[in-house]
């Protein structure tokens, strides 16, 4: 058989299991996320939880997120991927069933903050080691793919919520502490992951880096066959902010925000929400697991074409018509069930191309030694505006009402459909290295 760049390649067992792998940052994401949505309905009567409490614990992850994106981007940079990518699942468990003895909003607001600084730690590790071993025409479908576990995720908590809500007034300890046992899988499944060769010979390892090509693709190959060099003047995460990688981090900053914020927030009170437009009880639960089941389809169908519509356009589209769902959704909240669910259904379908690439855009626009840091910059920047936007939905919704509450979510979708219109890239068909070295 003719030897090729490892760009490339076919896929083979181990980019089929690093993705399965990988993905469990964005499960857990989802996970965490989702099931705070409904342990919350026993849970504030429980703890004596204010409105003020409620929006915060149920923002208090994505506050994590923030921080843990940043500081686990930067680690991994310097450190490797490697290290981390085990120690923040063994974090995720202990503060996960750390939660079931919870007896304050003090407690459970301190738990969760350290769960999401755990999760997002994980997600400049996990995407920036799968971008950099995926050959170049499944690194957008691959490593995009990555965010539908996040809705997966989702979707097994409020199976597993509506299961526990049932079990007694202690059922919102269980759904919370649960977040351990996909944990435990994921740390399982991991064990015995190779540095990233990228990283190694940015770090000047080529002998280690030699030897991981030669475990994963066979020892006919070499480090030669890998379009990456290490570089004579290395970036640094300082550039991040300068230049042409700030305009691209300030792009992937915003778009990633604009995506998030309507989405982190709805799913939060995603029960509230429906029951707001007439959807209550289990209905409303019901109705939130067939959403994320739709958030899935369209993650899908957005798989489909982030190679033959390229990332730009579809990024485009995207935003467009998921807004356009919402806003409509705003202007008509006295709609039958039915109407409700169908404009739900077409956002949750269309918005699944500025799902997948929150995490192909930033892995693919900058260098490897600064990769990471910009993935976790990114996260950490975008889960600002979703943590305030989760703690405000509740007041929105009580002072605005529905109806205005969604066009708000509307808006900042538009947004992101115009920022991507002037300053998206194109960076379909390139090797990782010359994607990240694109002049702007």
């Amino acid at each position: 058989m003719k030897k090729v760049n490892l760009e490339d390649m076919e896929l083979n067992s181990f980019h089929k299991k690093l993705t399965i792998y990988s993905s469990g940052g964005p499960f857990l994401d989802g996970y965490v996320l989702s099931i705070i949505g409904i342990a919350l309905v026993q849970a504030t009567p429980a703890l004596s939880l204010s409105t003020f409490w409620q929006g915060l614990i149920a923002a208090s992850a994505l506050i994590g997120v923030f921080l843990g994106g940043f500081l686990g981007g930067w680690f991994t940079d310097k450190y490797g991927r490697k290290v981390l990518y085990t120690l923040d699942l063994i974090a995720i468990i202990g503060f996960s069933i750390a939660q079931f003895w919870v007896d304050s909003a003090w407690a459970l607001f301190a738990w969760r903050l350290l769960i999401g600084i755990a999760v997002g730690a994980d997600y400049p590790i996990a995407t920036s080691l799968l971008a950099e071993f995926v050959p170049r025409k499944y690194r957008g479908p691959l490593v995009g793919g990555m965010i539908m576990m996040w809705f997966v995720g989702a979707a097994v908590a409020y199976v597993v919520g509506e299961m526990f809500v049932r079990s007694g007034p202690d059922g919102w300890r269980w759904m919370l502490a649960s977040a351990a046992l996909p944990g435990v899988l994921f740390l399982a499944m991991r064990h015995g992951t190779p540095e990233s060769p990228r990283w190694l010979i940015g770090k000047g390892k080529l002998d280690e880096a030699q030897l991981v090509i030669e475990k994963v693709y066979g020892k006919e190959y070499s480090i030669k066959d890998l379009p990456e060099v290490a570089p004579e003047n290395k970036a640094s995460v300082s550039q991040l902010f300068k230049s042409g990688y700030g305009s691209r981090m300030w792009f992937i900053t915003v778009f990633w925000t604009c995506s998030i914020v309507p989405l982190f927030a709805i799913y939060a009170f995603a029960p509230k929400i429906l029951g707001a437009l007439k959807l209550d009880g289990a209905m409303a639960n019901i109705g939130s697991a067939a959403i994320t089941i739709l958030f899935l389809v369209g993650c899908i169908a957005a798989l489909k074409f982030v190679n033959s519509m390229g990332r730009r356009k579809l990024l485009i589209h995207s935003f467009i018509w998921s807004g356009l769902a919402l806003f409509i959704l705003g202007l008509f909240p006295d709609s039958s069930a039915t109407i409700t669910l169908v404009l739900f259904s077409a956002y949750a379908i269309f918005i699944g191309g500025t799902q997948i690439l929150q995490f192909v855009y930033p892995n693919e626009l900058f260098p490897t030694e600064i990769r990471a840091s910009a993935v976790g910059l990114a996260s950490s920047l975008s889960r600002i505006g979703a943590a305030i936007g989760t703690y405000l939905v509740p007041m929105s919704l009580d002072s605005l009402g529905i109806g205005n509450t969604m066009i708000i979510a509307a808006v900042i979708t538009f947004i992101g459909a115009i920022v991507s219109y002037k300053m998206a890239p194109e960076t379909n068909s390139l090797d990782l290295h010359a994607a990240a070295n694109l002049t702007d």
